[in-house]
């Protein structure tokens, strides 16, 4: 009775978007990886979904609040893995954040977890607070603080694309936390004013910043932001994936090119199509319709996560959907801006379609805290107007 009654009140809409990410991840892998070094990737990610997907069922049978009430120590393990990686960790295109786990023969990314527990951590911190409003010194600066420490230590280990995830995640929860306008302002301010002034002060110190770069063991750096900022100063070296990215896309036009026919992609022209670049792959062989038509997926997903957020009756429920949401249009927005010329070339994935293990698992995670959220926030209303019928 106790499953039927869970099984009643599970969100099919959330369930059947997933079981369309898993299909068209699969499907495009394999376009993406067939004959070429990568070829069988489309199975591993099968495999990985499957995991995921039993991951979501047991994490969504727990009630959110033993996992929030747990969340300073889930905080301190991702940390913990965080520092250890930069002493064990592997190097892969210039970022040192995977972790071989021998037993499961796969490669864990200790930054791309620690977006969860960042995000439960920020949660319980909001949750903890007494006044409906954040407090500056009592509240922002040490959810600044909480989040400034590992932000840090990721870009120490050159993955600028997790470390700005950390800030956008920061941002949305102070938002939901209800911030005071005239700190919101201040931040905001503070924010468009270092966008500007760095944009700025790259173009006009271009030559002295790349050589500061090239000091300090960051010299890629430049090739990500050449293209984007300054694209009549970069190599051909730097601009070849964004360049060719942007070719592929544009040969998808409206209806694309067709399933394996992608001549960009099919002649490996735009590296990592198995990853970062995936989204590449859908635009080319499935055109501006395919590529909308997984964007539309997403928007729904979102919709749907928020909508339970406003049928909580409890705090701690919005903090954490919102700080998912946060994580998600982040990933979301730079994966795509990045090969349209909106945002700078980072290492970021797309979620649910991208090659990875360690981001869907975590991903499957927060879907599965969502759907818990969901579960236990209708199981104390039914519990509440059972109450009341009894008390008439």
């Amino acid at each position: 009775m106790y499953f039927l009654d869970r099984f009643k009140r599970f969100d099919f809409v959330i369930l059947f978007i997933l079981l369309l990410f898993m299909g068209i991840s699969i499907t495009v892998l394999y376009s993406a990886t067939v004959n070429t070094a990568y070829d069988g990737y489309h199975v591993q990610m099968a495999k990985y979904y499957i995991l995921g997907f039993i991951v979501l069922g047991v994490v969504s049978l727990i009630n959110y609040r033993i996992i929030l009430k747990l969340a300073p120590y889930i905080y301190l393990l991702g940390l913990g893995l965080l520092v250890l990686v930069n002493f064990v960790g592997n190097t892969y295109h210039n970022a040192t954040g995977w972790m071989t786990i021998p037993v499961l023969q796969m490669s864990f990314q200790p930054a791309e977890f620690f977006k969860l527990p960042l995000v439960l951590f920020l949660g319980y911190l909001l949750n903890w607070k007494q006044k409906p409003k954040l407090g500056f010194w009592r509240d922002v600066v040490p959810m600044c603080l909480v989040t400034f420490i590992p932000f840090a230590v990721v870009m120490v280990q050159n993955d600028l694309g997790n470390a700005l995830s950390y800030l956008v995640i920061l941002a949305g929860m102070l938002w939901i936390g209800n911030m005071k306008y005239i700190h919101a302002l201040i931040a905001a301010a503070l924010i468009v004013a270092s966008v500007i002034g760095g944009i700025g002060a790259y173009k006009t110190h271009h030559d002295e910043i790349y050589q500061f770069l090239v000091d300090i063991g960051r010299q890629h750096w430049i090739n990500r932001i050449d293209p984007w900022l300054m694209p009549e100063l970069a190599t051909d070296d730097a601009a070849y994936h964004t360049r060719n990215a942007k070719m592929a896309i544009a040969a998808g036009g409206m209806s694309g090119e067709g399933y394996l026919q992608g001549k960009n992609v099919q002649s490996e022209r735009v590296p990592f199509t198995y990853s970062d670049s995936i989204f590449v792959v859908i635009a080319e062989e499935f055109g501006f319709i395919g590529s909308s038509v997984v964007l539309l997926l997403y928007f729904v997903l979102i919709h749907r996560m928020i909508l339970i957020s406003l049928e909580c009756k409890e705090r701690a429920g919005p903090y954490l959907i919102v700080g998912i949401v946060s994580m998600f249009l982040y990933q979301i927005f730079e994966n795509v801006g990045m090969f349209i010329g909106l945002m700078p070339l980072t290492g970021i994935t797309l979620p649910f379609i991208s090659y990875g293990g360690t981001s869907l698992v975590i991903n499957m995670i927060c879907m599965g805290l969502a759907i818990s959220i969901r579960f236990y926030e209708e199981e104390e209303k039914e519990e509440q107007r059972s109450g009341e019928r009894l008390r008439m």
